[in-house]
């Protein structure tokens, strides 16, 4: 745990808010970005309240007893569907913490990709990887697209960028364009809140979301930070990436809603008086998935890094509690497993196509024939739980 706080501190912990005035937009300042909608106040000082336990008591929102595992389930990954996916369905796999394949109208594309064992600056000051990525890199699809939501290590992962094709698209906030300049890597579209790119047919809209960037105490927010709304035929794609509560997702329900499905992170929370400004909460992540009019909304950034308080099996836990108290059906909010694929129809209503084990002799997979897309809404008004598919 201490090495995670470490990362934390090199990450920019020092989350300090601009005051100046100036005519640039309200997210900029001279020096860099900021957030306008909440102020991020937690100074160097806050950071060594929250390591020296001098801050608030805080009561956990779950029962320490009630939280029985410390790693989310693994599934097995369905290689032949993320090989050669339905090009009529909206399809994602969830490898882990932020990353994400979405596959769209024959476009493969990873959200804030990190298949190394660790992140972090070196090896020395690391948080090691608690559960392997859930589909292997070597078995990935053709990369087409990235999306990165912002340059913290466990978004923006040196490794597996230089892995990954010189063919492939980076979509990038404010400045980050520069990192991959020094990569020698061309192939990056670099935006501002609210701007829009295209590739391949798809609309790359970047957005604004609660946060700040920083590789280093001595760089904190020269780079911007966004969440990505992906537009194809079959519907809209929110990815928030990395974020914190703010008035600012009503404003991107009003332009682009209804989402088909939104990835909203649901972890690094505690504790709350330190985290609030930067990390959502399980009760917040449903308020971002009713404020951006989102038909279902699936769990990220949890489960793979021990970055803060709570333990790793906790946030689904939280996330279920939430959902009960707040009347949202399980099937509008999902929990994904490592590898798990969910495929999407049109009409927004999830289908999961995983094989839970193995061909019992020869290794390998079984083959996968999903089942229609099922398309009757539950009474409660949220779409149907999602169903696991197998041979």
């Amino acid at each position: 745990m201490v090495i995670s706080f470490l990362i934390f501190l090199l990450s920019g912990a020092a989350l300090e808010q601009s005051k100046e005035v100036s005519s640039l937009p309200p997210h900029h300042t001279s020096k860099g970005f900021q957030n306008p909608y909440r102020p991020s106040e937690r100074g160097f000082g806050g950071f060594l309240r929250w390591r020296l336990g001098l801050g608030p008591n805080e009561i956990p929102s779950i029962p320490p007893e009630q939280v029985s595992n410390d790693r989310p389930e693994v599934a097995q990954p369905a290689i032949s569907l993320i090989k050669q996916p339905d090009s009529n369905h909206v399809q994602i796999t969830w490898i882990g913490h932020s990353t994400f394949l979405i596959q769209t109208e024959g476009i493969n594309i990873l959200t804030d990709p990190i298949f190394s064992d660790y992140c972090g600056p070196n090896s020395l000051l690391k948080v090691k990887r608690v559960v392997p990525p859930g589909v292997p890199f070597e078995q990935l699809p053709s990369i087409h697209a990235v999306l990165i939501s912002h340059n913290h290590y466990d978004h923006l992962d040196a490794p597996t960028v230089e892995r990954l094709s010189k063919g492939v698209t980076y979509f990038v906030p404010l400045g980050i364009a520069r990192w991959f300049e020094k990569k020698n890597i061309k192939n990056v579209i670099d935006l501002d809140w609210w701007q829009t790119s295209s590739l391949r047919g798809l609309k790359f809209h970047c957005v604004p979301i609660q946060h700040f960037s920083g590789r280093s105490p001595f760089a904190r927010n020269e780079t911007l930070w966004s969440g990505w709304v992906i537009e194809s035929k079959l519907g809209k794609i929110f990815f928030a990436g990395d974020t914190g509560y703010s008035a600012v997702f009503k404003e991107i329900g009003d332009r682009f809603g209804p989402l088909q499905v939104s990835i909203i992170p649901v972890g690094a929370y505690r504790p709350r008086w330190f985290m609030s400004p930067v990390h959502v909460d399980p009760p917040e992540a449903i308020q971002i998935l009713r404020d951006t009019g989102s038909n279902v909304a699936i769990a990220g950034h949890w489960g793979t890094f021990k970055l803060s308080d709570e333990p790793l099996g906790e946030p689904p836990v939280y996330l279920r509690k939430a959902m009960r108290e707040n009347g949202i059906d399980e099937g509008q909010f999902i929990i994904m497993k490592f590898g798990e694929t969910l495929r999407l129809c049109n009409e927004g209503v999830p289908n999961r196509v995983n094989l839970s084990t193995p061909r019992p002799e020869g290794g390998g997979l079984l083959e996968v024939h999903p089942e229609p897309c099922l398309s009757t809404p539950p009474s409660k008004g949220g779409p149907r739980a999602a169903e696991r598919v197998n041979d």
